[in-house]
């Protein structure tokens, strides 16, 4: 079986690296990579770190492109690659303008599609755009419907789709597990990517900070600037936030934060960098989807600056709270979740596969056995997911 992974962005390439070891490593399975380029530096990163060596490389990124020249772009060069690779089958991840036009693409061509990470809605098309509008056609189109939540598969059995629907859990919980191994066993790696962040003072809690969601673009990015510079002025945190290389982004955080005491501006990080950080955080603020999956399984408490979220299961799991764009809210909610928690044990650093409704790591595996039709057991998360204690 020729499989075909098409991938263009650093948060596909890190849930993809795992399945695309696993694939290597399965018998009756050749397995190509596509990058599409969609982001550049930070794509590269990951697929350093994972070992992902592409077949085929599309590099459709352009200065100030916008979503139609985008998609026209990879329409065209997709369309050629798979008359030169012929695979027979394509998969794609999450919900992505590379995954969309992918996944339509291959369609086109009739060849089936897998859909890494289906079933997750908001209900909203707007929001968040366009990638609830991405989700959704990519699940129209595809034959296999990996979901990585039981959730995320009653949303696609109410939408009478065709495709086999198998739940495996999330990808990215096989990424961390193997990410965080790598950290803990292995103290020379483990030091060096702390030097960077000499700065932290081990007294104050530490705030670890993303955001970059189009729909925050504006007064919503202002706001949350606003509660975060509330929130340096206190003497006992500071804030380390990787700062996304969006312009719209860039702009009116380096305007309202830089400089300030007890913020610090980081260029956006290596997935290893990055998930050291979170080992390190008190609390993480975040509108980021696969944070929201990854932290619970640090036993990290998480509070997602959106209003809607397709990752509903760690809200009901009390694992995450929503808190919006609105500034009173968010300093309000990080106070609650860290500041006043004085009698807090130390955050925790390991991996636990039975803190996260999202997986249990071997998300890969069950993806690879159901494409060779052999048996597997789906992913079931553990009785309870235990609540991480937010203060009152």
């Amino acid at each position: 079986m020729k499989v075909l992974s098409v991938f263009g962005t650093r948060p596909e390439a890190i849930k993809m690296g795992p399945l695309v070891r696993a694939l290597g490593e399965a018998q009756h399975i050749e397995s190509i990579v596509c990058t599409t380029g969609q982001h550049r530096a930070m794509l590269d990163q990951v697929m350093s770190l994972f070992g992902i060596v592409p077949a085929h490389d599309l590099d459709v990124m352009v200065a100030n492109q916008t979503l139609n020249g985008l998609c026209s772009r990879l329409f065209e060069r997709l369309d050629a690659l798979y008359g030169q690779v012929k695979p027979d089958r394509v998969l794609v991840h999450g919900d992505t303008t590379t995954a969309m036009t992918a996944a339509v693409a291959a369609f086109h061509r009739r060849i089936p599609v897998g859909h890494v990470e289906a079933g997750l809605r908001t209900g909203d098309v707007q929001r968040p755009w366009p990638e609830e509008m991405n989700r959704r056609v990519i699940d129209v189109v595809s034959d296999w419907l990996f979901a990585p939540t039981a959730s995320s598969r009653a949303n696609l059995e109410r939408e009478h789709l065709g495709g086999r629907i198998v739940v495996t859990g999330n990808t990215v919980i096989d990424a961390l597990r193997q990410t965080v191994a790598r950290l803990d066993g292995d103290g020379a790696l483990r030091a060096a990517v702390d030097a960077p962040f000499g700065m932290l003072d081990p007294r104050r809690r530490l705030l670890l900070v993303t955001g970059h969601r189009r729909e925050s673009f504006g007064s919503g990015f202002e706001n949350i600037c606003r509660a975060l510079a509330e929130l340096a002025a206190r003497d006992d945190l500071q804030v380390v936030y990787p700062v996304h290389l969006n312009p719209n982004v860039q702009g009116p955080v380096n305007a309202h934060l830089g400089g300030l005491r007890n913020v610090h501006l980081v260029p956006p990080q290596d997935y290893l960098s990055f998930v050291r950080l979170m080992q390190r955080a008190d609390v993480i603020l975040t509108d980021s989807g696969g944070v929201q999956e990854e932290a619970p399984a640090l036993g990290k408490p998480v509070l997602v600056m959106r209003d809607v979220t397709e990752r509903p299961e760690a809200v009901e799991a009390g694992v995450v709270r929503l808190v919006g764009t609105e500034s009173a809210r968010i300093v309000a909610a990080v106070i609650d979740a860290v500041i006043d928690a004085i009698s807090a044990p130390p955050p925790a650093t390991g991996f636990d596969p039975g803190a996260s409704p999202y997986g249990d790591g071997h998300a890969s595996d069950r993806i690879v056995a159901a494409l060779l039709e052999q048996p597997f057991t789906e992913f079931r998360p553990a009785s309870r997911v235990a609540a991480i204690p937010f203060p009152a």
